[in-house]
């Protein structure tokens, strides 16, 4: 079956030919352990007009919890910074190939903006068949974008804890199964290992490709089937601190899966306490 939403991802020849059209954002974004710096990155050559959009400055300030969303107004105020309006179309690609892009996707989507894609197979796609980069950083005039938080999109340790005595909505953790199983260590320190209770576990890059691009829409379905999840019910999605779980949430809403959202803290919240219950 074809997407149910084929808008939220775009291929590189679609950008290539209408990169005048819309407003790009670089939103790469690395673990520690990655080593790899996205700002030298972007630095170094972004696909051209590409802005950067840093996951962890444009976050909310009041919280040790890593890039968590910002509020409507800081979130307004960064985004018209780089000359966005409500009216522009947005596409958004990392370094990965798809992974903090959907992050970004995401968080547009959780101020109510929906004109926002993703680039299919992302940065590397984009080089491996030989397209322009550029070392320019573009220097937009400020202009208006207006915020406005859809509670819908997003879910809070409180309403997770709830959800273990209610069980009204599923919980997709798409960290490793050695992470979600306490067999390997987090990769941040001191952090505990396992789930949250009742949890369901899919790796996030089970619904991609081995180039990073995404699977098709009846292969994710499958994806999901096999992880024991019922694609008619809600779905709260969950990783390390929010990013994998937004590549997630994007591929439930390409097969047309309308009831989902993120935990925002996701386990870097669940996992850094020690009043939270855990399953092993």
């Amino acid at each position: 079956m074809p997407y149910a939403n084929p808008d939220a991802l775009v291929e590189t020849d679609w950008l290539a030919d209408n990169l005048d059209a819309v407003k790009v954002l670089d939103g790469s974004w690395y673990l520690p352990a990655q080593k790899r710096d996205p700002v030298a990155e972007y630095h170094a050559g972004h696909i051209p007009g590409a802005q950067f959009f840093h996951i962890d400055e444009i976050a909310d300030p009041n919280t040790d919890l890593p890039h968590m969303l910002p509020s409507t107004e800081d979130f307004g105020k960064a985004i018209g910074a780089m000359g966005i309006t409500n009216s522009d179309r947005i596409v958004v690609y990392d370094g990965i190939g798809l992974q903090s892009a959907a992050r970004v996707w995401w968080e547009f989507r959780a101020f109510r903006h929906y004109d926002v894609a993703v680039l299919n197979g992302g940065l590397p796609k984009w080089k491996a068949e030989g397209r322009p980069l550029e070392t320019t950083v573009p220097q937009p005039e400020r202009a208006t974008f207006g915020a406005k938080l859809d509670s819908g999109a997003v879910r809070t340790i409180d309403q997770l804890l709830a959800n273990i005595e209610e069980g009204t909505e599923q919980v997709l953790d798409v960290r490793p199964a050695g992470r979600f199983n306490a067999t390997e260590p987090e990769p941040r320190p001191g952090m505990r290992g396992g789930h949250i209770p009742g949890a369901k576990n899919l790796v996030y890059t089970g619904i991609l490709n081995e180039d990073r691009t995404l699977k098709s829409a009846d292969e994710i379905a499958a994806a999901l089937e096999a992880a024991g999840i019922d694609k008619s019910g809600p779905i709260v999605t969950s990783c390390g601190s929010g990013i994998t779980a937004s590549a997630m949430a994007l591929g439930l809403h390409l097969i047309g899966h309308d009831q989902w959202a993120v935990y925002d803290g996701s386990w870097t919240e669940w996992g850094g306490r020690t009043d939270t219950p855990i399953e092993t």
